[in-house]
């Protein structure tokens, strides 16, 4: 382009020359060098309007579409052409025809919007969107969204999907089922989209809150919960514990019952237990170093005396007495 413009420019310095050369002639010999003059003029207007249209044809008969971008054509005549261009060169008819660029590649939309669940409890739910166009529905594309389809399209089938699938669960049917609930706003969403010729690859639930009122509700009944089983493992301790103390009763009467009955059958008995009380008290007496000034009866030790006779006589005459 720049080689035809200097050209074009040597082509009008050369024919200026001319002219000037004919004209200094020409009023040396006559009247004919005005006319030459304004012929070599409007030659060179001509030269240079034509090096301009042909720099501007060369200019915009030419495009390029980037990787990851598709291109449709408009035509004044036709209108819009069915044909999408790929990436690379790609040319047109400058002025009849306008190239119109889409970004094919995946791209992420954000939205955040309030509504209420099955029992009526507020929540604040953000969805995060990846999308792309169908790349073959381009020239549809353009007709009926334009551009900016994603702006036109999304936000609004994207919260209608959301407040739709939401209302279908209890609130904490939301939190223990998010998995589920992730899932059929992406299916409701690919089916919505595809009407419109947009792609989504992933759908996911960034964000899921209630409210304040609802929070602390769920927090009291937590501590409710946890108030409740901690007095019922008190309650269970004190019965355990009951049913200890009425184990070890009973078994401490049945062992004063078996005591009693062996008394008063083998008064020999209560020797033997003599013996081995006056045995653990010899041993506490001779392992202390106090001095003990008691008598041998009153520490159980005199096993010679007429102690066991006196209790012998006093349970037979029990035996006589029943």
């Amino acid at each position: 382009m720049s080689n035809q413009f200097r050209d074009a420019f040597q082509k009008i310095a050369q024919q200026a020359q001319k002219a000037a050369a004919s004209g200094g002639g020409g009023g040396a010999g006559g009247g004919g060098g005005p006319q030459r003059a304004a012929a070599a003029a409007a030659r060179s207007v001509t030269a240079l309007a034509g090096a301009g249209l042909l720099g501007y044809g060369a200019y915009n008969s030419v495009y390029t579409v980037q990787g990851g971008h598709r291109a449709v054509v408009f035509n004044r005549l036709v209108g819009m052409k069915e044909t999408v261009y790929g990436e690379g060169l790609n040319f047109n008819i400058p002025w009849l025809e306008r190239p119109i660029i889409y970004d094919i590649r995946t791209r992420p939309v954000n939205l955040q919007t309030l509504t209420g669940s099955k029992d009526l409890q507020m929540v604040t739910i953000a969805i995060r969107v990846l999308h792309k166009p169908n790349p073959n529905q381009l020239v549809w594309i353009y007709r009926m969204l334009g551009i900016n389809y994603d702006e036109r399209v999304l936000p609004s089938i994207m919260n209608e999907c959301a407040k739709a699938v939401v209302a279908r669960y209890n609130a904490n049917e939301l939190l223990t089922k998010r998995d589920v609930v992730s899932k059929e706003i992406s299916f409701d969403l690919e089916k919505r989209a595809r009407i419109f010729n947009i792609q989504l690859e992933d759908v996911a639930i960034t964000h899921l809150a209630f409210s304040p009122e609802y929070a602390r509700a769920v927090e009291a009944k937590q501590v409710a919960q946890q108030d409740a089983e901690r007095a019922k493992y008190i309650v269970l301790g004190a019965q355990q514990e009951k049913k200890t103390i009425i184990t070890k009763a009973r078994g401490e009467a049945e062992s004063a019952e078996l005591i009693g009955t062996a008394v008063r059958q083998n008064p020999g008995f209560m020797k033997l237990r003599r013996i081995d009380a006056a045995r653990d008290i010899a041993d506490i007496v001779a392992s202390s170093g106090n001095k003990v000034y008691l008598n041998a009866d009153s520490l159980l030790l005199n096993l010679l005396g007429d102690t066991d006779d006196k209790f012998e006589r006093s349970i037979q005459s029990r035996k006589g007495y029943w």
